[in-house]
Order: C-alpha cells, then structure tokens, then sequence
C-alpha cells in the first residue's frame, strides 16, 4: 500500500525514483529536489528501515511512496502520480544473496536475475501502462554486451533490450566505477579495487592513457547522480546509450 503523496505545485514536474534508498538513488532524489522537480522515492514496504528511510527522504524534501513490487499496483501509482521521469536505480549484491541463505530465506529472491532484471522490467511495463512517462532512466554498468556469462551483466543486457524494445523514451547510463563516502555496505575489495584502478589510470594518462582514464576512472555517486538527473532533462540524451566518459561530461555542471 502506498502512502498519500501531495500533488505537484502547478507546471511542477515530478520524478519517481526506484531504488531511493541507495547508494545512488538518494543522491539522485537530492539532485532531483535541488533543481525543483518533485522527487517521489520509492521505499519498499517491508523494509526494516521504512520508518528511518521515510524520515531522511522527506528532510531531503522527497515525497515517500511504499507500492508493492506488483505489476497492477505500481502502474496505478504511477498513473496517479504521473511522474515525467522514472529512474531504476535498482541492484542486488552476491553478499546481499550470501546473508539472505545464511537467515534460512530463498537466495533467489535477490539474485540478479529477480531484483536486477525482474524489478526492473516490472517498472518499465509499469511506467509504459501507465502513459505518463516521458524519460525512463536506467542504470546499466560498463561491460554490458550482449553473450556475457556473467549473471550480472547477462541480467543488464537482458533489462536494456526491454527497455529499448518497450516504446519508451530512454536514457540508458553505463557508468564505471561508483566511488564516494556513505556506502552502507562496506564492499572493501570493491573500494580497494577502485583506488588501484583510478592509481594506474591516472599513471598511464601521461603516456597516452588519458581517453582510457576518460572512460574507465570512478565517478562518485554525487557526480554520477548529478549527470543523470541532467541527462534525462536533455532531449539530446533520448533514446540513448552513454559510457563512462559520457556521463562524466555531463555531471559537471
């Protein structure tokens, strides 16, 4: 069950934001906020951490949305709310899986085939039932090809060729690296594995390393919230794909 969000001040737009609560997704409802749009972050409704999430989103200046993750009810939120852009900032982690079997529960349900491909192309059949979305914003990786073996990038590929089969507006973003404090997962080899990565890049730049630097170097989740929220303004960025070095372009101000 969702909650009432209040209605947008007249030509306000609004912005639903799917996977509010991470990494990403708060700093993207930050950005949102700060240039006027209306944020609705959504917050699952069986969250242990719904009443905290709910307080820190609406001090941002957010609305709070708790639809469940079923088809039928999510496009009737997002026809109520007629939100203009849709961000899927949704992902699961192989920890997030590993704690889920160690509780006793079904580590299917985290896996990336469920959250990273299956809660994803549920909001986009969703945002296209709905009528209302203008930009559907999604956030893919680097390395997304199609014939990975890898389940990560396998459920990646598999969510953009929906997304660009599904008639909806799309900005895709492929980013690197994601660095930045405030991670709640600690992620220490991930974290280790990017200074190494941003050490040897920044080396190479002097000896004709620069545009591998330019595509592969980390982007804090600030940076990387501040050129998504600008690319799904931009009607240059409709219906298009965008590396690393894209979007580093397009989070400076």
């Amino acid at each position: 069950m969702s909650i009432r969000i209040p209605e947008s001040a007249p030509g306000q737009e609004a912005a639903f934001v799917a996977g509010a609560t991470g990494f990403t997704g708060r700093e993207v409802v930050r950005s949102l906020v700060a240039r006027g749009i209306r944020a609705i972050a959504h917050v699952r409704p069986d969250s242990p951490r719904l009443e905290e999430w709910r307080e820190r989103l609406r001090n941002m200046g957010a609305g709070v949305d708790t639809t469940v993750w079923e088809e039928s009810a999510m496009a009737a939120t997002l026809s109520r709310l007629g939100p203009a852009f849709v961000f899927a900032l949704l992902g699961t982690t192989r920890a997030r899986v590993r704690g889920v079997r160690r509780a006793g529960g079904d580590p299917a349900r985290q896996s990336y085939e469920a959250v990273d491909y299956g809660l994803t192309a549920l909001l986009i059949r969703a945002a296209k039932a709905s009528g209302a979305v203008r930009r559907f914003v999604y956030l893919s990786a680097t390395g997304t090809q199609a014939g990975s073996r890898s389940a990560y990038y396998g459920a990646r590929w598999k969510t953009e060729e929906l997304l660009r089969s599904s008639g909806l507006p799309f900005t895709i973003a492929r980013p690197s690296f994601i660095a930045g404090p405030g991670r709640e997962d600690s992620r220490l080899l991930e974290r280790a594995g990017i200074v190494a990565a941003d050490g040897l890049l920044s080396a190479l730049a002097p000896l004709g390393g620069r545009k591998l630097r330019e595509r592969y170097a980390s982007m804090t989740n600030t940076e990387l919230a501040g050129a998504l929220t600008r690319l799904a303004l931009d009607p240059a960025a409709e219906n298009r794909i965008l590396e690393p070095d894209a979007l580093r372009k397009a989070a400076v101000p």
